[in-house]
């Protein structure tokens, strides 16, 4: 899938623990490990606005897009 989320490098940055946004945000930890893991096939702008609120950033800086060309792409023999 061409958008990557990058949630963990968030989280890292912050120095927050899943486990204590999932607890401020009001999702279970296994659906949070499922986000971060980019295992889901979307998410509601209120989770989304629950976890920037609390994490003090921008849609922009979890999610990122990356055309699926870029993935494709390998060295031409």
């Amino acid at each position: 899938m061409p958008i990557v989320i990058q949630l963990d490098v968030m989280l890292a940055m912050r120095k927050v623990k899943s486990k204590d946004l999932a607890a401020a945000i009001g999702i279970t930890e296994a659906n949070l490990s499922l986000l971060k893991q980019g295992k889901v096939k979307g998410i509601r702008l209120a989770t989304l606005d629950a976890i920037c609120s609390y994490l003090q950033c921008q849609p922009a800086d979890l999610l990122v897009y990356q055309p699926q060309d870029e993935f494709d792409q390998s060295p031409s023999a």
